[in-house]
């Protein structure tokens, strides 16, 4: 096709696709005619705005932050209910640690966590139960160092914020936050007041991930060019318990229509693209299906004057989104928990010379796999099995998720004690988080295409890449 062709019919397609009322793709004339590796033939959509950067912000980030060596790691815990008290029995098995104050809002889950730190031959912690916002007179008045978040969504970003205002480091559940605005908070925050402010995203630690991260840094796997993610869990009798999340989780389904608990999937891929490390998301479009999981349950299982039958449910019960990153990558996500399904966070990774994927796990590497076949992930274990999945103390673990919940309170107080940047930071916690309200915004406008903010402000370009190869 001639160049003059190709321009008039490219102006064409996207006059008629603009007509129809699309977000459309605008053809990048200089990259067609002469496209590279990595480089994107297509340029950056039309997109409808995430909203201002601030203007307070701090320069962009020269490097990852590490503060001075803590070889005590004093903490305060602020939720201790069911995710929470796993955390508690996991850092008190991590030497260098001593856990001096708690807060939660009930009494029951406050004294079972102060007893089982007494039990383990520490002195009692201090007890913060006067209501929702006592996390801040912990946080003002106790000589800690790190603040340890496991609460409902709503609170991680005011525990965060309170923590780093008070010179302590934080670390939080996933998701970080459920907004761009607050995302931006935290970013601010950690810059001001040069505090770690962590995402605890389990996943990232799990040994099947673990082993592909290995495998992808060691350029088993090629050129990274696609991968594939999501959380798809049947949370539908969770949602309707009359304790723990029951009590706070299926809220969000009556309030947001997109992707609420993104971190699970897309942790582990970040990491294999070096996501903030080398290469950002660029921008992302959404969809979801209708809305009919958390209805079906609740007539076939509430009696029917129970108020919880009158609720109304706006949150799609799949929700599917695309990510292009500045360099081209792709990056599927998903998101399903209002519907019978087994267990998956789906995992897949594509590059130049194979693949893994996840549920079942599996690999394929060209030229040492049997061709068009996979190979069991157990064959590349013996190779490719990170070193910490062989510690005796991760493989004895019997609490949270097999060992990967210890991990990541794990490798957050070792790089603490030895003053090193952590594996995570607070870019990626505000990056990642972002997914739900760009979701949210790319599905209220017909699946426009959505800019990611871009938390390091262009240092992404610079920071250096995880070394895997330095966990221990």
């Amino acid at each position: 096709m001639s160049r003059r062709n190709f321009i008039k019919k490219s102006t064409l397609g996207a006059g008629l696709a603009a007509a129809s009322g699309c977000g459309i793709l605008k053809a990048d004339m200089q990259q067609a005619a002469n496209p590279q590796a990595n480089a994107r033939v297509l340029a950056t959509p039309n997109l409808v705005s995430t909203g201002d950067i601030p203007t307070n912000l701090l320069a962009a980030p020269k490097a990852f932050f590490a503060a001075a060596p803590i070889p005590l790691v004093k903490v305060g815990m602020v939720g201790v209910g069911g995710q929470g008290i796993g955390h508690v029995e996991n850092l008190l098995a991590i030497e260098g640690v001593e856990i001096r104050a708690i807060a939660d809002i009930n009494p029951e889950n406050l004294k079972r966590a102060c007893d089982m730190v007494e039990a383990a031959g520490f002195k009692r912690p201090k007890e913060f139960g006067n209501g929702e916002r006592d996390f801040e007179r912990m946080c003002e008045g106790e000589d800690l160092d790190l603040i340890h978040n496991a609460t409902p969504w709503e609170w991680h970003v005011p525990i965060m914020l309170s923590a780093m205002a008070n010179g302590k480091h934080t670390a939080t559940e996933v998701p970080a936050t459920t907004s761009i605005a607050d995302a931006w908070k935290i970013v601010e925050a950690a810059e001001k007041y040069q505090k770690h402010c962590v995402m605890l995203e389990n996943c990232n630690y799990d040994r099947f991930e673990m082993m592909v991260l290995n495998m992808q840094k060691k350029g088993i796997l090629g050129e990274i060019l696609h991968a594939e993610c999501g959380y798809l869990h049947d949370l539908r009798a969770i949602k309707f318990s009359t304790d723990g999340e029951g009590l706070w989780r299926r809220a969000w389904s009556e309030k947001v229509n997109g992707n609420l608990y993104p971190t699970h999937g897309l942790g582990p891929m970040a990491n294999c693209l070096d996501i903030n490390r080398g290469d950002y998301y660029d921008y992302l479009v959404a969809m979801a299906s209708p809305s009919m999981g958390l209805q079906t349950f609740a007539e076939k299982n509430l009696a029917s004057n129970d108020p919880r039958r009158q609720e109304k449910y706006v949150l799609g019960d799949v929700n599917t989104a695309l990510i292009k990153t500045k360099k081209g990558k792709s990056i599927y996500i998903s998101h399903d928990t209002n519907l019978p399904r087994p267990y998956s966070r789906i995992h897949v990774l594509q590059g130049t010379k194979g693949i893994v994927q996840g549920y079942p796990s599996r690999v394929h590497v060209e030229g040492k796999s049997r061709a068009h076949r996979w190979d069991e992930a157990a064959v590349w274990q013996p190779e490719f099995d990170h070193a910490l999945w062989r510690k005796d103390s991760v493989l004895s673990t019997k609490v949270g998720h097999g060992g990967m919940d210890y991990l990541e309170n794990y490798r957050l107080i070792r790089c603490l004690q030895e003053g090193k940047p952590t594996d995570m930071n607070v870019y990626d916690a505000a990056s990642m988080s972002a997914v739900i309200e760009l979701t949210a915004k790319s599905i209220e406008n017909g699946s426009a295409p959505m800019p990611f903010p871009d938390f390091t402000r262009g240092a992404w370009q610079y920071l250096p890449a995880l070394d895997v190869d330095s966990w221990q």
